[in-house]
């Protein structure tokens, strides 16, 4: 092997990574928000959890990424430490998938079909696919499978090259004499964490290894133990990815890594033990690619079958390892935690901005009812939490504007940018929605404190509006949370007639004031409260917009608030008279 053939070799190399990087990031993309509600939905038990772990990573090919996203995942509280044991155990049997595929390099004989499954045959095939659907396709979904594609010919044609280029050290007495070494299990156990740690792959250090095997050099007492090694090291992402974050995060990642600690232990000493009784006769015998594919998933599932049973155990383990330290509430527990170790994963890292505009729906909604309902039942109390939510969603728009930022800059599937401009154009709603919900608190609080009151007549119809208002805020809100666009076509209607309700509240106190039913002061208060009721039902008007528009995969807000209201459309002309006999005021 020459320096020609050393350089052939790491362009092989860099293909291979390269190939490996875009069709994970690919597969990820086109999955969408999909894989988050899996791990979530679908891990109530040990055993649908390894089921879970094990599609998800034989899908996005990385079991490191899996392990990163579910470290996010508890750190942003979505899944529990009980939860993310069988996933991890199920991601380390999802990772064989990629080495059986690489095995097919090694593919030997002449028949048809074993010619059309070696990659020098189908990957040529398959780039010419991908390349034309990136090119000629409009949807964003093809053109991702084209994409998938192409970095699946990329692996193929980069482990070929890394084959052909190492091939010639057969012929090296030294390289020969440099994996003697690694027959001494810890070593090659050493040798195989510390490669797999500094590539951060298990896939693309199980590949090379199966690259290797072509020299005829590579034995089974060799990369066994290697095998072994490059489990543990595949564990490194997991732990630096857990930097910073709770300590159930990190709990997580050492469950990664005990896993793989005890498994390797339990499995060279049940195989030494063996070759010491029985002397195994393959030992010394070299080892193909697909034997290397074929020991990595015998070691991955026995772990995982030996171990599931004792789960709380691992649990345990890492709780101990991790230990609780002073219990002191932080006093922003209430945030939303969004993880920055999900931007890698946009789909999921879109689905915590999901949760928490859900959450800032509920809370919107909640604390908008509990000010309007103060003027029929004044409590501190409850002046008091509506001021603490307001704050509380200036901190969520906050965060979840600052997180948006970050992932804007990430590729994402033509369903997670909808749901991000979703998310966009809503948040601020939700948050001024609190903040009306303050000042109609204020106005409140400030009748209570001077003790005057709306005299009878302007009470009830105060509150004729007020019901109006409400029923707006509850249905915006609720057709966002439920992503139902008919609920959210009711919205429209009735944020036209809270208009007409308070141009006519506004007339109605404008002749008492002349009659000297009314005193200025009440005015001014009267008129603040109509204010703050039409401006809420401008952003709960918004909202329903935003609904609608990107159920129909567009957001022209303007062009649909000018076609319903002008086009004379049935189906807004009778809800809007619906409501407007609902909330007829008093004669």
């Amino acid at each position: 092997m020459d320096f020609f053939d050393f350089l052939t070799m790491l362009s092989g190399l860099a293909m291979f990574l390269y190939g490996m990087n875009v069709m994970g990031s690919s597969l990820e993309k086109l999955s969408g928000s999909r894989f988050e509600r899996v791990l979530e939905k679908l891990t109530n038990n040990p055993i649908k959890g390894v089921l879970v772990g094990l599609f998800v990573t034989a899908v996005i090919q990385s079991s490191s990424s899996t392990t990163v996203m579910v470290v996010g995942l508890v750190n942003s509280g979505i899944l529990k430490l009980s939860q993310a044991v069988g996933i991890i155990m199920g991601s380390n049997i999802g990772t064989t998938v990629t080495a059986w595929f690489m095995s097919l390099v090694s593919l030997d004989g002449d028949s048809l079909f074993l010619q059309l499954c070696k990659p020098s045959s189908f990957s040529p095939v398959l780039a010419i696919i991908g390349i034309i659907l990136i090119m000629v396709s409009k949807k964003q979904s093809r053109k991702d499978i084209g994409t998938i594609l192409i970095g699946f010919a990329i692996l193929m044609i980069g482990m070929m090259t890394m084959s052909d280029a190492v091939s010639g050290l057969k012929d090296v007495p030294e390289f020969a004499s440099i994996l003697t070494m690694f027959k001494n299990p810890v070593l090659g156990v050493i040798a195989g964490a510390v490669f797999t740690a500094i590539i951060q792959s298990s896939s693309a250090s199980v590949g090379i290894l199966q690259s290797l095997t072509t020299t005829g050099s590579i034995t089974y007492g060799v990369a066994v133990p290697i095998i072994m090694g490059q489990n543990i090291g595949t564990c490194i992402t997991a732990l630096l990815s857990c930097i910073g974050a709770s300590k159930n995060a990190k709990r997580t990642a050492m469950v990664h890594l005990h896993f793989n600690l005890i498994g390797t232990v339990i499995f060279l000493i049940v195989f030494y033990t063996v070759h010491a009784i029985v002397d195994l006769p393959f030992i010394n015998d070299s080892i193909s690619a697909s034997m290397v594919a074929t020991v990595h998933s015998i070691f991955n599932i026995s772990c995982t079958i030996i171990l599931l049973p004792f789960t709380k155990l691992l649990e345990k383990l890492a709780t101990i390892t991790i230990r609780d330290k002073e219990n002191h509430e932080d006093a922003k527990s209430d945030l939303p935690k969004l993880d920055e170790r999900l931007l890698n994963t946009p789909s999921f890292a879109i689905e915590q901005c999901h949760n928490v505009t859900l959450k800032m729906a509920e809370i919107s909604g909640k604390t908008f009812t509990d000010a309007v309902g103060l003027f029929d039942n004044y409590s501190e109390d409850v002046a008091n939490s509506i001021c603490i939510n307001e704050n509380l969603m200036d901190e969520y728009e906050d965060i979840l504007g600052s997180y948006l930022v970050k992932l804007s800059s990430k590729a994402m599937s033509e369903e997670d940018s909808r749901e991000v401009s979703k998310i966009l154009h809503s948040i601020g709603d939700f948050e001024r929605i609190s903040d009306h919900a303050a000042s109609i608190a204020d106005a409140a609080k400030e009748m209570h404190d001077k003790g005057i009151r709306f005299s009878d007549e302007a009470q009830k119809e105060m509150a004729v509006v007020s019901a109006a208002v409400k029923e707006i805020v509850d249905l915006a809100t609720t057709s966002y949370i439920n992503s139902d666009p008919e609920l959210a076509r009711r919205v429209e209607p009735l944020e036209q007639v809270v208009d007409e309700l308070k141009d006519n509240l506004r007339d109605r106190h404008i002749a008492r004031l002349q009659a000297g039913q009314c005193t200025i002061e009440l005015g001014f208060i009267l008129t603040d409260i109509l204010t703050n009721y039409g401006r809420a039902s401008d952003h709960c008007s918004n909202i329903g917009v935003c609904v609608i528009q990107l159920e129909n995969s567009r957001f022209e807000t303007h062009e649909y608030l000018n076609n319903v209201k002008y086009s004379g459309e049935k189906e807004f002309v009778e809800s809007f008279n619906d409501f407007k006999k609902k909330y007829a005021l008093p004669v």
